[in-house]
């Protein structure tokens, strides 16, 4: 029987010419899909061919039987992806990117995680993060009420922001396009959430690494990133003042200018892009 595999798509550059262009992987986050990148995807086009790819379990995506580990998720979206490529992972996408990375660090030429800590959850020695108490709530709501707690932790993205209305309501269509994610999908990610901690795989990481951060986070606070930047040993965090969970969908703009900044310094593109 073959093997379930998720949907993807890949779109050619438009700037360059196909057999110039870098493939560059999409990784959605939470209760979403590949659409959440829609804002972000022609200027990536300008230098890249972009493949966006929907969780398993999520947007179009069969959900195999298997457990719903984060060591699956990379499996899953490494079966997929080009054979050498840039990531981009957003939330729980940057979580499975940092994992492809050290997984299979021949295949990856760099990673921009956006919204993203190698530890979502707050302890002894990881103070700037979200309390553990929080994240269980949501378990327990969701729980009672799937639909409920993913549309409340959909708001929660967006707060703070500066478009927060605009952001809520953006998101909460993209949520309904493809219906509502697998039970599954979801209690697994909160789980990968919960107990992932991939501050010792951070360091050991050789490609170029950006981490960008939203200066009005309230899952991923922007005061993570002190802790960050020493685990980083090759390339940076950033922050983006005005928003929240989701840059790219606030400020595409100046997101997609702080993500070409980043591959020019690098080297990772020409210097005229």
């Amino acid at each position: 029987m073959k093997a379930l595999t998720p949907f993807h798509n890949t779109y050619k550059a438009t700037g360059v010419a196909d057999a110039d262009a870098q493939d560059i992987v999409l990784i959605h986050g939470w209760g979403l899909h590949a659409i959440v990148f829609d804002d972000i995807v022609p200027a990536l086009l300008e230098r890249f061919r972009v493949t966006v790819v929907d969780l398993p379990g999520m947007g179009q995506s069969p959900l195999p039987n298997a457990d719903y580990t984060l060591d699956f998720l990379a499996e899953q979206v490494l079966a997929i992806m080009p054979a050498r490529a840039h990531l981009l992972g957003w939330s729980l996408g940057g979580l499975v990117a940092l994992a492809m990375a050290d997984k299979a660090p021949e295949r990856v030429q760099s990673v921009v995680t956006v919204a993203t800590s190698p530890r979502f959850t707050a302890g002894e020695d990881w103070q700037a993060a979200m309390k553990p108490e929080i994240l269980a709530k949501f378990a327990e709501l969701f729980d009672e009420d799937q639909e409920g707690t993913l549309v409340r932790f959909l708001a929660l993205n967006c707060k703070g922001s500066a478009a927060m209305r605009e952001d809520t309501a953006r998101l909460k269509e993209i949520l309904y396009f493809c219906g509502l994610p697998a039970p599954k999908a979801l209690r697994g990610g909160l789980d990968i959430l919960r107990d992932t901690d991939l501050r010792q795989a951070l360091p050991t990481l050789s490609m170029p690494v950006l981490m960008v951060f939203g200066e009005h986070d309230h899952i991923v606070p922007a005061a993570a990133m002190p802790a960050v930047e020493p685990l980083i040993q090759n390339g940076r965090p950033a922050l983006i003042e005005q928003v929240a969970h989701v840059p790219f969908l606030s400020a595409p703009d100046t997101f997609t200018r702080a993500v070409y900044d980043f591959y020019r310094d690098y080297q990772l593109v020409d210097q005229d892009v």
